[in-house]
């Protein structure tokens, strides 16, 4: 079968990080998966919510802003604030992202700080919320860096890199990174979201007035976990290549984890 961009059913689209896209930030990236284009900008604040100073929870929090620029659809979309509330799509990937992340940072080596992630999208051809989640990695780890550097950190606090994609069964094929079409029309949908050692994070599948099998649920998985490794790669490099001197980077051994999970599908 041949897709809507002529990949092959296991091959990613293009993958690019442009770091620093956002200079006010501490780390930012323009990341594109193909067409789909998301600034990510991860910012400090030497602050916690009230709820942890209540609480007395140690350590920093970390949490997640998406949205989509009105123009990155072909229909224009309108801007939340325009509607007075948030969109529920929106509510729901933000939350997705912040979890994510969340899983891969240890919030006490932070310290009493917060750590916000904004993730908006330039252009939407599907994956959106799979490219937030990559990118905001790299822009979170280019920020630790940042400050391990000056000093503002003394410990690193990214454990290990996660990054996200999509997989899906179209026109009863299994996909792996959706583009627009094929994610509109797709019998299945999934979105996976690993780190880089090869643990699941989360996993959100589900059947397009559709159902699956356990065959292709496995189909699915080994072309995402495919997937993630290439993508985990792609970080590390983008990552080191805008390292600044002394920083910290998080253990690196958990590529060749993946890699060896990776083998044994």
């Amino acid at each position: 079968m041949a897709r809507f961009d002529n990949r092959a059913p296991d091959q990613l689209r293009e993958i690019r990080f442009q770091p620093d896209i956002a200079p006010h930030a501490t780390g930012s990236v323009l990341v594109s998966f193909g067409k789909t284009q998301v600034i990510c900008a991860a910012t400090i604040q030497d602050e916690v919510p009230r709820w942890m100073k209540v609480q007395g929870v140690p350590g920093g929090w970390l949490t997640a802003e998406y949205s989509m620029l009105p123009y990155s659809t072909l229909d224009r979309k309108d801007r939340d604030i325009s509607k007075g509330k948030l969109d529920g799509r929106s509510q729901e990937i933000q939350r997705l992202i912040g979890r994510s992340l969340r899983a891969a940072v240890d919030l006490e080596k932070l310290g009493p700080r917060t750590l916000w992630i904004d993730c908006d999208v330039l252009q939407a051809d599907g994956g959106t919320r799979t490219a937030s989640i990559t990118g905001a990695c790299v822009a979170a780890s280019m920020a630790f860096n940042r400050l391990l550097q000056k000093g503002v950190l003394t410990q690193q606090p990214l454990k290990k890199k996660v990054a996200a994609i999509s997989v899906g069964i179209f026109r009863n094929q299994a996909l792996l990174d959706l583009c627009y079409e094929e994610d509109r029309d797709a019998e299945v949908d999934c979105n996976l979201v690993m780190t880089e050692d090869g643990q699941f994070v989360e996993i959100q599948g589900s059947g397009e007035e559709s159902t699956f099998s356990e065959a292709q649920l496995n189909a699915m998985l080994g072309l995402g976990k495919k997937g993630i490794l290439e993508i985990c790669k792609l970080q590390e490099e983008a990552i080191r290549a805008v390292e600044p001197k002394g920083a910290t980077p998080p253990p690196s051994g958990a590529m060749s984890n993946l890699a060896d999970a990776f083998k044994r599908l």
